[in-house]
């Protein structure tokens, strides 16, 4: 699933998610946002950030939560 707002670089902050262009981990946006930060007080924070990006970062946490998990079955059961 392509993420044009999200980059990977292991050369940028450990090679964690980060919105392209910058060093701002997607962690630290969706952290921000779960602790109710707003999306308006993140763009005032973080200037060089537009609506889009932040938006990008719970885009893609959602799909990495979308892990097919498929169960086994124990033995004994």
């Amino acid at each position: 699933m392509p993420f044009d707002r999200i980059s990977i670089d292991p050369n940028v902050c450990h090679g964690q998610a980060c919105i392209k262009g910058t060093r701002i981990p997607v962690h630290q946006i969706v952290r921000m946002l779960a602790n109710n930060d707003t999306v308006d007080e993140l763009l005032g924070e973080y200037p060089s950030l537009s609506r889009e990006d932040i938006l990008a970062c719970l885009d893609y946490a959602a799909a990495l939560t979308e892990e097919q998990v498929t169960p086994i079955q124990i033995a004994g059961d």
